[in-house]
């Protein structure tokens, strides 16, 4: 294809010269002064056009596919992959056991981890490609550039997810060990990866929700990044229990728990509610936990105490329904 275009050219400029030499030489009787100028002009275009000629020739093709790929390159990108896989796999898994390690610092440390896995495969990316392939700027764009259309079209859901996880990342709207609710959903956060984010449930079920997802739905942060949540407990008693007795046993029940933590306040809440024909009072109780993974641990057990204390102040009965 480059021969046939420098012939083409060749041929061209061949012929303009001609006309070029005819048109002179027919006026060459009129003005010998002329005739002199326009054959410098003709010399001169001629140069050029050989020029351009020259650098058509001289340009270079695409690279040869044997010239990018070799069996040493390949192997080399194996062992690179084999060494940065572990790397980043240990240097994540030293993070998560220094964070196990404190309540204070857990959720702190662990929100490092997804970065470092981003930005340690990021890398190992650019050093394969840049440092052992090492392709010309031309191919990675028409590459870039084939695989960009690809993508778009058959992995429009992977993009999206992905486009997701590094707005997460970005925007934080939680962390690695933060208590969300996303829909139906609660639990604890304990992965936030590019095309996911994994949560476990009270009941010990891992969960993963697509990162498309989570960006386009509301999320619900318990704690917010801190070692600390609040955790409601609801108890029923009759229309006509003793409301300041039963706020004294509940607020007692929730100060005397081994997981409260009592720099902040506790509130108890009684709203009036209306179940199976019968009037009752629905006692809250807005109290803290030191540890967002204690929370069912205290929800329980300030229940069974409050519950007790009301039972041997016959606030409610045995028989109360």
């Amino acid at each position: 294809m480059k021969k046939f275009t420098i012939i083409l050219l060749s041929l061209l400029i061949t012929a303009s010269l001609s006309a070029q030499t005819d048109s002179v030489q027919n006026k060459g009787n009129k003005n010998n002064v002329t005739v002199t100028a326009a054959k410098q002009a003709i010399d001169s275009t001629a140069k050029d056009q050989n020029k351009i000629i020259d650098k058509i020739s001289s340009t270079s093709g695409p690279p040869d596919i044997s010239e990018l790929i070799s069996f040493s390159k390949i192997f080399w990108s194996i062992i690179f992959l084999i060494v940065g896989y572990l790397f980043i796999r240990f240097f994540a898994r030293v993070l998560g056991i220094f964070a196990e390690r404190s309540t204070n610092y857990r959720i702190r440390i662990k929100s490092f981890i997804p970065v470092v896995k981003i930005l340690g495969w990021a890398s190992l990316t650019f050093l394969i490609v840049a440092g052992i392939f090492q392709p010309p700027a031309s191919t990675i764009l028409a590459f870039s550039a084939s695989i960009g259309v690809a993508v778009g079209f058959a992995a429009q859901d992977i993009i999206k997810n992905i486009f997701g996880g590094v707005m997460i990342l970005f925007d934080r709207p939680f962390k690695v060990g933060d208590k969300i609710e996303i829909g139906d959903h609660y639990g604890e956060v304990v992965e936030i990866g590019l095309r996911s984010t994994r949560i476990v449930t009270p009941d010990d079920s891992l969960v993963t929700i697509p990162n498309g997802e989570v960006v386009s739905h509301s999320v619900s942060n318990a704690n917010a990044g801190e070692p600390n949540c609040q955790v409601t407990t609801e108890i029923y008693l009759p229309i006509n229990a003793d409301i300041a007795l039963s706020r004294s046993i509940a607020l007692q029940a929730a100060k005397v728990s081994r997981y409260a933590y009592l720099n902040k306040p506790i509130i108890v809440i009684f709203n009036n509610e209306y179940q199976m024909q019968n009037s009752l009072l629905k006692m809250k109780i807005k109290a803290y936990v030191l540890d967002i993974r204690d929370e069912f641990k205290f929800k329980s057990e300030v229940t069974e105490l409050v519950v007790k204390k009301l039972l041997e102040a016959k606030i409610i009965l045995p028989d109360n329904r």
